[in-house]
């Protein structure tokens, strides 16, 4: 059966619809063991980010139907929320898949977060049982076209993240950080990207809020920074002039009653905010409060665009060596359908040898000479070899189906035009 993607990302959706479709955690598993279970679907993967939610699949057409449906019927959504997914199938899945491990398809380009996200995905369906041999090949490829593309071009160069975006777009709104305040919500990877980059503008105090204290206070202690539980944001909020969220919580961490009251306690000083999560943060309705400027990770793309104008060449040279690995991916999977072919053929063949073989060693028990069994042996293999091409040939011919008699030209390199 084909390979086939169904999916939403950032090109296709914007972070509200995104939100809607996150899968983390022990959600992966539940849904990739509902996903093999629906009729048709044989193998699958399912990534799932910030940036994209894309399943990719071993199943027919009918397949994807139920998956789409599955995954409207998981999520409770809305029949609109069709008109978001995309669809994707053969070269064209496997294009996508590449494009995706090696940074090409991402909001930043060329980042390096997204291929250990899909090595993620690739183990999660390894111990779901989900994985089967042909995504186990596609995605062991994949594995080694980002890091051919990585290594023989500049596409990871400079590299431009969502932290130095929310960062470099802060700047812009209060030319320089040693008189202010910030506050950061999370621990992971980017939220020690975004400590790292504003310890490194001199930003006046630090504080990073965590479920986990433990990692909050090693996070902070790195860069000078206080730490403090998930608990007591509301109380430091109104210090916070500027705030940045990056939790994998699947509910809003800072309420709009917490910004509220923020806001009454700063007096009209501004708070800028950055919300990188998806599921977002900071509730929506946040946005619509005075002295407020929230940005979400939608809004970070233009920033990030700028910045990453002289990767574009690399791009490019990064594009024309997909080229050549999708076709060489193409060669090999193809190479493999024939390989059942080959190996029953050698069978076949075996099998008369032997046949043949035996015969012959009863003629030279009987007396008969080494070289009449020779001749026996030659002529038997040549009859029963050619018997069934033959046959077929000859069915073809009063058929007048020319391509398979061309096959047999091509196939056994025969030159007919030759004179007797």
């Amino acid at each position: 059966m084909p390979l086939q993607i169904l999916g939403l990302n950032h090109n296709t959706a914007p972070v509200e619809i995104r939100e809607q479709v996150v899968f983390s955690g022990n959600d992966v598993a539940r849904a990739l063991g509902s996903m093999i279970e629906l009729p048709g679907v044989d193998e699958a993967v399912l990534l799932s980010t910030c940036n994209r939610t894309e399943f990719y699949v071993i199943t027919d057409d009918d397949g994807r139907g139920r998956l789409r449906e599955w995954l409207h019927s998981d999520r409770n959504l809305d029949p609109s929320f069709g008109e978001t997914l995309f669809t994707l199938d053969d070269d064209a899945a496997i294009r996508h898949i590449f494009r995706v491990a090696c940074g090409l398809d991402s909001m930043v380009l060329g980042e390096p977060q997204i291929l250990g996200q899909l090595k993620d995905a690739f183990r999660y369906a390894q111990d779901a049982g989900t994985l089967g041999r042909q995504l186990g090949r596609l995605m062991q490829h994949t594995f080694a076209v980002a890091k051919k593309i990585r290594t023989d071009t500049e596409i990871g160069a400079s590299p431009v993240s969502v932290a130095s975006a929310a960062v470099n777009l802060a700047n812009q709104f209060f030319a320089g950080f040693t008189k202010h305040t910030a506050l950061l919500v999370g621990a992971g990877v980017t939220v020690e990207l975004l400590a790292k980059h504003l310890s490194s503008r001199d930003i006046g105090r630090l504080f990073v809020a965590n479920r986990n204290i433990d990692r909050a206070q090693d996070l902070a202690g790195r860069f000078g920074g206080f730490a403090l539980p998930l608990s007591e944001i509301e109380g430091t909020l109104p210090e916070a002039d500027i705030l940045i969220c990056s939790t994998a919580s699947p509910d809003p961490v800072v309420r709009l009653d917490h910004m509220k009251a923020a806001v009454k306690a700063r007096k009209r000083k501004p708070i800028f905010a950055v919300d990188i999560a998806v599921p977002r943060d900071i509730e929506s309705g946040v946005a619509d409060l005075e002295d407020v400027y929230l940005y979400t990770i939608d809004d970070l793309d233009k920033v990030i665009q700028q910045g990453q104008g002289n990767r574009q060449a690399a791009a490019i040279e990064a594009g024309k060596l997909l080229d050549d690995e999708i076709r060489r991916y193409q060669n090999i999977e193809r190479s493999k359908q024939a390989a059942p072919v080959i190996a029953a053929l050698r069978e076949q063949i075996e099998t008369i040898r032997d046949e043949v073989n035996t015969q012959a060693l009863r003629r030279l028990a009987r007396g008969e000479s080494a070289n009449d069994a020779i001749e026996y042996a030659t002529a038997a293999l040549m009859k029963k070899i050619l018997h069934s091409p033959s046959v077929s040939l000859r069915k073809a011919a009063e058929h007048s189906d020319e391509e398979l008699i061309e096959a047999a030209r091509t196939l056994f390199s025969l030159d007919t035009d030759k004179k007797a």
